[in-house]
């Protein structure tokens, strides 16, 4: 005779996570501690990069300290503004083109110190 769990037991021991070593989801307690600045107290870098994106041109904004959240936000209002695609992965926001000039621009409007970055 075997024991058979109930299912509400079966879900309770699949919920409780006691040790994992390589996390698939993301939990608050995982999660930087990122402090949320105001614009003007944040300076950013534009790039135009080419490397490892099979000779794709992408503009690169880094030098965010915003949280994940608003900086989705902030890269929809840019990608729209371009009219392009982009991501926005940790503190760093990726437009593809070559959108240094109109990006510098529509930061500076927004309020943060932004430079031109490379060549």
């Amino acid at each position: 005779m075997s024991k058979q769990k109930s299912s509400r037991s079966k879900q309770r021991d699949r919920d409780r996570v006691v040790y994992s070593e390589f996390a698939t989801e993301r939990s608050a307690a995982t999660e930087r501690g990122v402090a949320d600045l105001p614009p003007a107290k944040q300076t950013l870098k534009v790039q135009v990069s080419r490397k490892g994106r099979g000779g794709k041109t992408v503009t690169i904004i880094s030098g965010f300290q915003h949280r994940p959240d608003t900086l989705k936000t902030l890269a929809k209002k840019l990608k729209a503004q371009c009219g392009t695609g982009g991501t926005a992965k940790e503190d760093i926001i990726e437009i593809q083109g070559d959108h240094a000039q109109t990006l510098l621009e529509a930061l500076q409007k927004a309020g943060y110190t932004a430079k031109r970055s490379g060549g």
